[in-house]
């Protein structure tokens, strides 16, 4: 169906709300902690099992057009310090449609008996699709952009370093490392230029309650040149590392809610609801993102870990 002008000027003005042409440009997830290995290729192998994890996100309900993203992750560890991962994932919003695939390698060094330092890098290919057909002009023979779906296609890595205990972790990571243009007519022609530096900070700790609760606080700083940057301030209660209820507050973007169930160990399941803060609130429901995993292998350790902290062997 075509859209007209005028129904594109709401999701447009959304968009606009959360990021400017040089702003964030990667899917955004409220639940960070547990699809840490999203942001930071470093995390593969950090843990003793094989694990998969999708993740499925509708922005802004309500607002036409608005950001819906998908994610498939899966990562496992070779031998005592290696692991590697790979992930796929599109990311829609409005006419345009973002796909793409990493293949990660990652190295653990052992910097004390109870603290590891892994590194890890990984590279893929992106796809930027526009689909001319969804846009609908006031003048029908505007030369900039016609009734077909135009792509650009294009290589794309990211390193990550990830420092992490039984108790606490710290990452960063740059994404987007090889910083390329976008086409989508000819090489005379480019469009949304050069793609731009993203920077992420993760960390967290794990505070034990008794020998059944924890409550873990965290947080993720998303830096984009040169916009200020955005934080992510979460505080997590976790019982038994089987079931935990968390919220987050995102700079001048929203509150976010979440629970979440490990069942044996093995399945996974967690939800979160956003609750946007900005004027967008006049016109959305909120946002929902839905997490499952299955983790398998290697039985936990004697002292149980979750997402966001793995065992030092």
């Amino acid at each position: 169906m075509r859209n007209t002008l005028r129904h594109l000027l709401l999701p447009l003005a959304a968009i606009a709300c959360a990021s400017t042409l040089h702003a964030q440009q990667l899917p955004q997830l409220s639940q960070y902690v547990s699809q840490d290995y999203l942001y930071n290729p470093a995390v593969a192998g950090s843990r003793p099992w094989f694990e998969v994890r999708s993740a499925h996100r509708n922005q802004w309900v309500g607002i036409q057009d608005a950001p819906r993203t998908f994610t498939l992750s899966a990562t496992t560890p070779i031998g005592q310090n290696m692991g590697v991962g790979g992930y796929i994932f599109t990311d829609n919003v409005g006419p345009t449609r973002r796909t793409g695939f990493q293949l990660s390698y990652a190295y653990h060094l052992k910097i004390t008996s109870d603290i590891k330092l892994g590194l890890g890098v990984s590279f893929g290919m992106l796809q930027f699709l526009i689909d001319g057909s969804k846009i609908q002009f006031h003048e029908a023979d505007d030369p900039l952009l016609d009734d077909q779906l135009r792509g650009s296609l294009m290589p794309d890595a990211t390193f990550g370093a990830y420092l992490y205990h039984e108790r606490w972790w710290f990452g960063a990571t740059a994404p987007q490392l090889l910083r390329n243009r976008i086409w989508f007519f000819d090489q005379n022609d480019q469009s949304l230029s050069t793609l731009a530096a993203h920077y992420y900070a993760m960390g967290g700790y794990r505070i034990p309650i008794g020998s059944d609760l924890k409550i873990e606080p965290s947080f993720l700083v998303k830096y984009v040149d040169p916009v200020p940057p955005k934080v992510d301030l979460t505080a997590t209660i976790r019982y038994k590392d089987q079931v935990w209820l968390g919220a987050t507050y995102r700079t001048d973007d929203a509150l976010s809610f979440m629970v979440g169930y490990w069942m044996k160990k093995t399945f996974q399941f967690g939800y979160s609801y956003d609750l946007t803060t900005t004027n967008l609130q006049r016109y959305t429901s909120g946002t929902h993102e839905i997490m499952l995993g299955i983790t398998f292998g290697k039985a936990a350790p004697a002292v149980p870990v979750a997402e966001g902290a793995a065992p030092v062997e």
